[in-house]
Order: C-alpha cells, then structure tokens, then sequence
C-alpha cells in the first residue's frame, strides 16, 4: 500500500460519504495492520478516529470485514469474546474491508462516524478503488 493508493482510496470513501451527508473517519492500513493514512472529515466524531483505525486493524488481521466477524462474534458464536483481545484493539462494528489485489488480501480501510450500514458502505466505496 503506498501513500499514493492509500489516497484514491480514501478519496472515494470521501466522496461516498459526503453524498450520504455524513462525514466519517477514514482510515487505510497496510498489510500488517499499521496505519498508512486516515482523513478526519469535517465535522466527524473524535470518538470515531480511533475506531476508524482499528476497524482497517481488525480487517487486515483476521481477513475479515467487521460486519462479519460481529455476526460470528455475538454469545453463542465461534468468535465470541474476540473484541477483547489484542490489547484492545479489535472492532466488531461494520465499517473495516480487506483490500485485495489479485485475489490475495494485503490492506484494508476502516470508516466510523455514522451507522453501521453507512460506515460498510463508505468503506465499500473506499474498497472499489482499490
């Protein structure tokens, strides 16, 4: 993921959200989780930065999108409990994406600041750039 992808992605995420009329905190990581770039709209939640990053945490980690891992991680699932681990930083709420490129998973993107279907919605978007 260079700093130059992180962006396109980002950008389309933008203006997802901005036609909902919901700004969002968007985040981009890179293959090992870390932090490549994250953009705080104007008007976005603080609360919702970190969220942001540790959804595109979360994604990359269990190659997963969160809205799915949180199906699996409800009492009963096989995942239950997984919100706890990792010192904290694992988000069970919609809105992180693995990115693939040919076929294979290596980034992901997290967005928080509205619900859970406008947050997957908007990473979607950030996703389709990719």
């Amino acid at each position: 993921m260079t700093l130059q992808d992180a962006r396109r992605v980002i950008s389309a995420a933008e203006k997802k959200s901005t036609e909902l009329g919901q700004p969002m905190n968007i985040a981009v990581a890179d293959e090992g989780g870390n932090l490549v770039a994250h953009v705080r709209m104007d008007g976005a939640w603080l609360g919702s930065i970190d969220i942001s990053i540790k959804k595109a945490y979360t994604s990359r980690a269990f190659n997963i999108a969160t809205k799915d891992l949180a199906t699996h991680s409800q009492s009963g699932g096989q995942f239950f409990g997984i919100h706890a681990s990792n010192d904290g930083k694992i988000m069970i709420f919609a809105g992180g994406i693995p990115l693939e490129k040919d076929g294979k998973i290596v980034d992901a993107i997290g967005v928080s600041g509205g619900s859970g279907e406008e947050d997957h919605a908007v990473a979607e978007a950030g996703a389709g750039a990719f």
